[in-house]
């Protein structure tokens, strides 16, 4: 089921180069140039296409925010992705622990930013990998059979986690700000809150746990890695939430920062907020 065109778009413009904005029922948020996510001091201001200003950030970048006060009720959930939207993993978080795994295995791989944000198109570590090896040819250390390259992924992305655990444990990849204040408005006001990411569950329980901290955990579900057998732009982990919180896709918005992202959530029938992230 897809969601009602006039409410799925990427939302406040955030460079010259986007358009467009709509968020998170009775929440403001504004996602600035900085890549930080700012909650408003309560959750009560729905924003809608009905009323505009335009404000300059600090590099004098234009950035259109359109808003209006509003009684409509609250969403019943609020589902995050995890990486480059809770936390800024991408460029020096996951790219970095891909290209250590790869050269601790003497494997002659290096993804650099341009690339890695090309890879970032396809949803899922061990699918990029696969997906790269595929094109480019597999390293000459890799295994022929189809099974045991599978096999030879999966311990690569294996490795890969641990060195990216490690980053989250030692708080070198910090939460972006606002992040928290947004969750903790949520919760208080009964909306219930989830992460929903193709990364390995271990690596997002670590961001949550390390970064959100022991009070916020035990109130957020998540939803990662392998939970599901195929990847966002497919809805199937947001359709998985919906259903195990006990909500409607429609009563759901969904913070994302990424094309295959907002495909998923739109296909899933869920409202989306698009943010900048790296």
């Amino acid at each position: 089921m897809a969601a009602a065109a006039a409410v799925i778009r990427p939302p406040f413009t955030i460079s010259s180069s986007k358009r467009n904005s709509t968020l998170l029922s009775r929440t403001s948020i504004i996602l600035s140039s900085t890549s930080s996510i700012v909650g408003c001091s309560r959750l009560n201001c729905m924003i809608k296409n009905q009323m505009s200003t335009t404000k300059k950030n600090a590099s004098g970048s234009r950035l259109l925010v359109k808003c209006m006060a509003s009684s409509s009720v609250l969403p019943k959930a609020l589902l995050f992705d995890c990486d480059g939207v809770l936390v800024d993993t991408e460029k020096d978080g996951h790219r970095i622990s891909f290209n250590d795994t790869f050269a601790e295995r003497e494997l002659g791989v290096t993804w650099d930013v341009d690339l890695y944000g090309e890879l970032l198109k396809i949803g899922g570590g061990k699918e990029r990998m696969t997906a790269y090896f595929n094109k480019v040819g597999w390293p000459e250390k890799a295994p022929k059979s189809e099974e045991e390259r599978k096999e030879f992924i999966a311990s690569l992305h294996k490795r890969k986690t641990e060195l990216f655990m490690a980053l989250i444990e030692k708080k070198l990849l910090p939460l972006r700000p606002g992040v928290a204040k947004l969750i903790d408005q949520a919760l208080e006001k009964g909306v219930k809150v989830a992460v929903c990411s193709t990364s390995n569950e271990k690596a997002v329980s670590a961001i949550v746990s390390f970064l959100l901290g022991p009070q916020r955990v035990e109130k957020i579900q998540i939803y990662a890695g392998d939970v599901v057998p195929r990847k966002k732009p497919d809805p199937a982990i947001y359709m998985l939430a919906a259903e195990t919180l006990g909500v409607e896709p429609s009563s759901c918005v969904v913070v994302e920062d990424s094309a295959i992202g907002l495909a998923a959530a739109k296909a899933a029938g869920m409202k989306c907020i698009v943010t900048k992230s790296g």
